[in-house]
């Protein structure tokens, strides 16, 4: 062989084993690396908490128990736009909320382009159920409370309480309607109409929304509907979810569903809101909610505001 041919054969077993090196170094490093690790063979499942009151603020600045459309929407965001990812899965232990703000979520779930599996642990009830219903698939504990589809317009008149300890509140106002509620008087027989109307309409809403998302007939969730709640193996039954389990269950199925053949990685993904949005949150909270009063009917809204509408 030919001093040529041997150094020819030396430059490309060099360029070989160099080669060889950085194929094994960027296997290394793909191992290590979740993220380029999913980036490249998408084998990940996103875990997004949907747990506490669904709200666009919270209800207190020390409350943190509190969900806010932002959170889920950007989660949801974040999880399609990540390669890594292939399946998501909406953690949800929720009474409900604001209506708007769960309709919110209920579209962004409808919207979302990668599979969406919905896991109830402990409750997943009125705007909480209503954000679950359009998910590819809903599991729940068996145990947990599910559903509560109905709307209650709660009013609190402590106008006989005024009485008795002397207090004297009156508005001046500027428009027949503007004190409707107002803890101070009753409502008229024409204003509890016009409230009778609202709660109809949305009541409506919220079984037409839970029929179209679960492919149900209207009549049929009118019929299971009536604010009631279910556990979880009786919500199977009835069809507002289709299986009971465990977390783990809701992540395999989010996993088979996004196409994941082998093992996969988890990740969840959650969102921390700022001071300035905490007290925004704060100051333009709305007693106007989605099944908020289970088990706490009562609560600080709505004696501060003498209103508490719920879904629930």
């Amino acid at each position: 062989m030919s001093k040529n041919n041997k150094l020819l054969l030396a430059i490309i077993g060099g360029g070989l084993f160099v080669f060889i090196v950085l194929l094994v170094a960027i296997i290394s490093l793909i191992g290590s690396s979740g993220e380029i690790s999913g980036s490249s063979f998408g084998n990940t499942v996103a875990i997004i908490p949907v747990q506490g009151e669904i709200a666009y603020g919270q209800s207190s600045i020390l409350d943190e128990s509190v969900v806010t459309p932002q959170s889920v929407t950007d989660g949801l965001k974040e999880a399609e736009e990540d390669s890594s990812i292939s399946a998501i899965v909406l953690d949800v232990n929720s009474p409900g909320g604001s209506p708007v703000a769960s309709e919110e979520i209920m579209n962004a779930v409808k919207n979302c382009k990668k599979p969406v599996v919905v896991w109830i642990s402990d409750i997943g009830a009125s705007g909480a159920y209503l954000v679950a219903s359009p998910a590819d698939k809903i599991i729940a504990s068996p145990s947990s409370i599910v559903g509560s589809i109905g709307v209650i317009l709660s009013l609190t008149d402590l106008s006989g309480l005024y009485q008795k300890i002397g207090v004297n509140e009156y508005a001046i106002k500027a428009g027949e309607y503007k004190d409707m509620g107002a803890s101070y008087r009753n409502l008229t027989p024409e204003e509890s109409e016009m409230l009778q109307e609202m709660v109809d309409q949305d009541y409506e809403y919220f079984i037409s929304m839970v029929a179209e998302n679960r492919g149900l007939n209207t009549s049929y969730v009118e019929s299971i509907a009536e604010g009631k709640i279910y556990t979880g193996t009786q919500a199977k039954e009835l069809k507002l979810v289709d299986e009971t389990g465990d977390r783990e269950q809701a992540i395999e199925n989010a996993a088979r569903l996004g196409g994941i053949q082998g093992d996969y990685n988890t990740v969840t993904i959650t969102s921390t809101e700022t001071l300035t949005d905490i007290i925004t949150g704060y100051t333009t909270n709305f007693a106007y909610a989605l099944g908020k009063g289970i088990g706490s009917l009562l609560n600080a809204d709505s004696v501060q505001s003498s209103v508490d509408y719920s879904l629930s």
